[in-house]
């Protein structure tokens, strides 16, 4: 190839350089539209761009020269210019080391975030649901050993739905009890309940409160957890089916309730 032919190649690379959107048009033809690879790589099976094709083919070393002379001053971005991807610092959750939360059988605060008596009554009460007699039937668990802690003089071995409503009680700020010291029975609640204004016995038009203790007689005492829109009581009840359990019950069952909020 003569000198003219090369110089005239030299000087359309030039012009292309020196106009990108001739060099990206010829490329986008070549590839289809998608992104053409950069000078002097392989297009599929080894095709090159077809600017470089002849001067390549005839003298290698003299094209690569004229190609960096004639490109000289053409940069790329700036690292500076490309945005850095990142994440968030990842931060620690709130309760999952126990600090915090609804307090458990260690007799640790109750979350602050919990307002109201008859609220904090109810989230102690949750927190022990699954609390089950070991073994079944005997009254008896680690966890009831320590329901009985909040009653002077319970007793061990025997019924303890009054000894739960007690523990919740105490564990909530509102101790059951003229001197807060706990009841072991059902009869002693609604009594002491009676003296203090805050028995109400159940009939047409009563609804309870989150909160407030469920009376059966003197047989069984809850805690109610919430009233539904048809009227009927959800509960959370210790020794009911030997273990503390969330029950539901009709509007009629209950012969009363304490008023704790």
């Amino acid at each position: 190839m003569s000198i003219e032919s090369t110089l005239e190649q030299v000087s359309a690379i030039r012009q292309a350089l020196s106009d990108p959107a001739m060099l990206i048009g010829s490329r986008a033809a070549l590839t289809g539209g998608t992104e053409a690879p950069a000078a002097g790589e392989a297009l599929g099976g080894g095709e090159a761009p077809v600017a470089a094709t002849a001067a390549q083919a005839s003298s290698p070393a003299s094209f690569a020269a004229a190609l960096a002379q004639a490109s000289a001053g053409y940069a790329g971005p700036s690292a500076a210019a490309v945005p850095q991807l990142g994440y968030p610092q990842a931060s620690g959750i709130a309760g999952m080391d126990g600090s915090a939360g609804i307090i458990g059988l260690s007799g640790t605060s109750l979350s602050g975030s919990v307002e109201g008596p008859g609220a904090r009554i109810v989230a102690i009460a949750e927190s022990q649901l699954g609390q089950t007699e070991q073994p079944p039937g005997s009254n008896e668990s680690p966890a009831i050993t320590q329901y009985r802690t909040a009653t002077e003089g319970a007793v061990p071995g025997a019924p303890w739905c009054a000894y739960f409503a007690s523990w919740v009680a105490r564990q909530a700020g509102e101790p059951l009890g003229a001197q807060g010291q706990g009841l072991g029975d059902v009869s002693g609640i609604w009594s002491w309940a009676q003296s203090t204004g805050r028995a109400i016995p159940n009939g047409p038009g009563v609804v309870p409160k989150p909160g407030d203790l469920i009376v059966f007689g003197d047989e069984h005492v809850g805690i109610v957890r919430d009233v539904l829109p048809s009227g009927q009581i959800q509960t959370i009840e210790g020794n009911y089916e030997n273990k503390v359990a969330a029950n539901v019950r009709s509007p009629t069952e209950a012969s009363g309730y304490v008023e704790m909020s």
